[in-house]
């Protein structure tokens, strides 16, 4: 399982596996029981030439070293006091990653609300409400391998978007990178932060199914 996770995250560019996690499920293995969503909103960051990512001009720390992990590497980082999940996203000693920034809920959505006591979609519509959500509240997963211990993304994709929205990253107020289109969604997924409620695909919440 996890060469086949890896090799997800091999040969593409990070933008192209961004868009392509979409769709994906994000699973949690608990003692209390599995929590699990389907990945509708994730965002690019591209190493050491982007001026929003942590490895902007090779900076190399002890807090971003899971950036220059191996493909399919866990970096969880904290941001103005919350827990954001990251993957790593390209070969060992290229540092560039993907936020994972909202999911929709498939399994153990009464988990979720117990550790996160919102109504859906405010539940996991941000990066810090979906590890909030599945009471992530620790580094203790970082540098580890998706797969190897409790949290993982499914090799492959359980759910089709209709259409992909490809928008400027969320909180990049500065630097020459701040347009760039590098935050991908699924288009009327209520689940994606942010999104107007009159853009809400409220039957299929922008799935094909």
């Amino acid at each position: 399982m996890q060469d086949t996770i890896g090799e997800f995250y091999t040969g593409r560019p990070t933008e192209q596996i961004a868009r392509e996690l979409l769709g994906h499920e994000l699973v949690y293995k608990t003692p209390a029981g599995t929590m699990s969503g389907w990945i509708v909103e994730a965002e690019a960051y591209l190493g050491e030439q982007d001026t929003a990512a942590h490895a902007f001009n090779g900076r190399h720390t002890a807090a971003n070293a899971a950036l220059y992990d191996a493909p399919g590497t866990i970096y969880i980082y904290i941001l103005r006091g919350y827990y954001m999940f990251d993957v790593a996203a390209q070969p060992e000693g290229t540092p560039q990653g993907i936020l994972i920034r909202g999911i929709e809920p498939h399994l153990g959505l009464d988990l979720m609300q117990q550790n996160r006591d919102k109504p859906v979609p405010d539940v996991t519509n941000g990066p810090g409400k979906l590890m909030a959500a599945l009471g992530i509240q620790s580094k203790d997963l970082n540098r580890t391998m998706l797969g190897a211990n409790q949290l993982t993304i499914t090799p492959d994709v359980t759910r089709q978007p209709k259409h992909i929205a490809a928008t400027s990253r969320v909180g990049v107020s500065a630097g020459s990178w701040q347009d760039r289109p590098l935050r991908y969604t699924v288009a009327g997924n209520p689940f994606v932060s942010g999104s107007r409620k009159r853009d809400w695909d409220r039957e299929n919440h922008g799935w094909q199914d």
